[in-house]
Formats: C-alpha cells, sequence, structure tokens
C-alpha cells in the first residue's frame, strides 16, 4: 500500500511563544533558536524584523515609549524610502575602487557612501578591462564632459538648421542614434537665444490622410519677394508621405508653368489619381476649360477644387514652414540664388528633415519609398547615423507594368495607360 503526500498543515504559534523566540535570538542567534523552539528560520527572521520596525515606529509617535514591550503582532514593516541615484565619474571609482583593495569593500562603502554592490560591479567590469573583453569603469569622459557633448550636438544642428524648432532639432538628434529630451534641447537652445515664434494656430477637428502614396497630390504657389523682384514658387506636394513631388519658381502665376512642373514630376514620380489645389488662375478658370484641366483630363486624374483653404492644409503648413526655414533665414542676393537654395532644401526636406506627422523619425522618403519600417528598425538599433541614408538607387516607384484586366493585357508607362495594340 502506498502512502499519500498529505499537504502539512500549518502551525499556529501563539504570543509567547514568539516572545520566547525573539527573547531567544539575542544569545543565541536566528538559526539556534530556530533549532531550539522548532520554528523555520524564516518565520524567526520574519519576526525579528517586524518587530524591530514596531520598535521604530513606537519610537516615532513617543520616545518614551520606544523601550516599552511590544506585542508579537506588529504592523507590516515600512519600505526604506530610495535615495536618487547618483553618477560617478571615472576618477571618483577609481578612489573608491582603490580604498576598497586596500581596506575592503565595507570600509569604502562607509567612507564614500557607495552601495557595496555597485563595488563589486565595478570591480568585475575593471577585471574584465584587464583582459581586454570590455570597457573599463574608471576611465571614460565625466558627466560634464558628456552634457558639453550633448549641447554641441544640439547647437550644431540647429546652426546647420536654423529654421527648426526644439521638437523637430530633437527628432534630428534621434534618427542619428542621439536621445536627448524636448525640454532639454528647448533649454540649451533658449541659453544660445533661441526664441519661439509666435504662432496662432486655428483648431480643425477633421483630419484626412491619402492611403498610398501617388493617391493625392496638393498643390499651391508660396509668394515671396527677393529684393525687388517677386517670386512665386509652386509646390506639389503627395499626401500620403510630405513627399515634394515638384516646384517651379517664375515672376506670376501662369498655368505654363504649372503644366511644365506638373509633366516633369509625372516623368519622374509617376502620375497621381488626384491633385488637389485653390481656385487660382493658374489652376482653376472660371469660364471654359484652363489648360491645367486639359492635361488632366487627358491623363485621366481626378482634378478637386479645395472649397477651403483647411482642405489643402498639409501644402498651407508646408509653405508656412518654408518662410520659417529657408526664407526668413537666409538673404538672398538675386531669384537665381533663391532657386539654388530652394532646390538644396527641398531635397533636405525629403531626404533629412524628420516631419512630426510620419510619428517623428521618418523624412518623407522613408514613407514615399516604401522603407519606413527598415529606417525605424535602423534607428532603433542604433545603426542610422548622419549621412548614412538608406540607398535608394535599388528603390523606384512602379513606373512601367503590364496588367491584364478580364483577359485584356494592358501597357502602363509613368503612371498612363498606352493604346497599344497586343497581339494574342
Amino acid at each position: 500500500m502506498t502512502a499519500t503526500n498529505e499537504p502539512r498543515k500549518r502551525r499556529q504559534y501563539t504570543d509567547e511563544e514568539r516572545a520566547k523566540v525573539v527573547a531567544a535570538v539575542k544569545e543565541v542567534g536566528v538559526v539556534e533558536a530556530g533549532l531550539q523552539h522548532d520554528v523555520p528560520q524564516t518565520t524567526v527572521s520574519t519576526w525579528i524584523r517586524r518587530a524591530a520596525a514596531a520598535a521604530v515606529a513606537a519610537a516615532a509617535k513617543s520616545p518614551t515609549a520606544a523601550t516599552a514591550s511590544k506585542p508579537a503582532t506588529s504592523p507590516r514593516r515600512a519600505r526604506p524610502k530610495a535615495r536618487p541615484a547618483r553618477r560617478y565619474t571615472p576618477s571618483e571609482k577609481a578612489e573608491v575602487i582603490e580604498h576598497a583593495a586596500t581596506d575592503g569593500v565595507s570600509a569604502a562603502h562607509e567612507k564614500f557612501g557607495v552601495s557595496r554592490f555597485a563595488i563589486y560591479e565595478w570591480k568585475r567590469k575593471l577585471a574584465t578591462a584587464a583582459k581586454g573583453e570590455g570597457p573599463s569603469p574608471t576611465s571614460g569622459p565625466s558627466p560634464s564632459d558628456i552634457e558639453k557633448q550633448r549641447d554641441g550636438e544640439i547647437l550644431g544642428e540647429w546652426k546647420k538648421h536654423p529654421g527648426l524648432g526644439p521638437s523637430q532639432i530633437k527628432n534630428q538628434l534621434r534618427r542619428r542614434g542621439i536621445r536627448v529630451s524636448t525640454s532639454t534641447t528647448r533649454r540649451v537652445m533658449q541659453d544660445a537665444g533661441y526664441r519661439p515664434p509666435k504662432v496662432r494656430r486655428e483648431p480643425h477637428d477633421e483630419r484626412f490622410e491619402a492611403v498610398r502614396p501617388n493617391h493625392l497630390w496638393h498643390l499651391d504657389f508660396v509668394h515671396r519677394h527677393i529684393h525687388r523682384a517677386s517670386t512665386f514658387t509652386l509646390i506639389l506636394i503627395d499626401d500620403c508621405a510630405r513627399y515634394v513631388t515638384g516646384h517651379g519658381v517664375d515672376d506670376a502665376e501662369r498655368s505654363e508653368m504649372v503644366v511644365r512642373t506638373f509633366e516633369e514630376a509625372v516623368e519622374r514620380h509617376g502620375k497621381p489619381e488626384r491633385v488637389m489645389h485653390d481656385r487660382g488662375a493658374a489652376f482653376w478658370s472660371w469660364r471654359g476649360i484652363s489648360r491645367f484641366t486639359e492635361l488632366l483630363e487627358e491623363m485621366e486624374i481626378e482634378q478637386v477644387v479645395a472649397q477651403h483653404k483647411e482642405h489643402n492644409g498639409k501644402v498651407e503648413v508646408f509653405n508656412a514652414n518654408l518662410h520659417k526655414e529657408l526664407f526668413d533665414k537666409h538673404r538672398f542676393y538675386d531669384v537665381a540664388e533663391m532657386k539654388r537654395r530652394l532646390s538644396a532644401h527641398l531635397h533636405w526636406y525629403n531626404h533629412g528633415r524628420t516631419h512630426h506627422a510620419l510619428g517623428g523619425l521618418l523624412v518623407p522618403a522613408d514613407r514615399y519609398y516604401g522603407r519606413a519600417a527598415e529606417v525605424l528598425a535602423r534607428i532603433e538599433a542604433g545603426a542610422q547615423r548622419e549621412g548614412d541614408d538608406l540607398d535608394l538607387r535599388e528603390r523606384a516607384l512602379e513606373l512601367f507594368k503590364v496588367v491584364s484586366k478580364n483577359g485584356v493585357p494592358e501597357v502602363w508607362l509613368f503612371g498612363q495607360r498606352l493604346n497599344v495594340p497586343l497581339g494574342t
């Protein structure tokens, strides 16, 4: 007959038994007191801790009652208040380790106030570094040097792009693997003379976004005077990726420039499904059909006229940022220099400027060329650095394709279907 293992009943102790065990601990210790009274060592240790916590609580309430006898059932032991973590310089770590080597870890702990666990960890890292298998805790930059380097990175990025704000600078650095908070970035920039611009924002509760690149393009003009010359910059921006697909500069809003710029953008990036613009004379005609409308009908592109400026808000916001980041920060000698700087700025905007609407870490080219997941993975892994952009030579939009619809083959070039007879 096999015996069954029945669960052991939990033993109950009286107050007198607990008091005898606690009194025996003072004479023979925890282990011996538990053996003499047949009480587990862990239980004896728990009684000792509770008695000590009860004595401390009683002393805090009434100093005269600290010596009075306390019952064995005392309140739960209060957690000690955590000390704030402190950073030690390499020289301070070296001094602590040297003192621990001569006088012991406990003596170093008492003298410098460093936890024993930290001292043992520093000694372990020092031994590992001596074998050439890791960095030494006693060498490296001090916290002040690290802060100086951090401030230099922030001010250096701000100097290259003076039109960006603290949150945008923080995102630019984060994309390069440098972590810094927005509040720290703002403080460093304000100490260097940064003053936030006064921007009046109108609240809105409606928001839309295209589901894929080339689903919707926005078109709008930016008016700016270069000395006495009046310039009108046409901007074409993709709704999904905020990618600038094309731009043009003229001295007036002319439909010829709109048609030419749009055709060049289609040649480079393919045909969009829809375009949206305001009621400007270069886009829309109240009488008859404008040249731009004729081009869209020829390409079979849907034309959407914005009834309110908020509907075309993405390009409106881009134009405001273009003033803040380019036109208001640079002085141009002539229109030719403005065109050169504009082209360089738009290339940086597409491939180097992080966008809040894209999560703060992505640039428009990441989403437009379908590399967002790859870039985010590289940023999290710390592999993304300045000048280490992903190669776009092997990435392209689908500019040529052959499809079959209901058994009839079709040839598409630059997003436009070609009427080419195909033999069966």
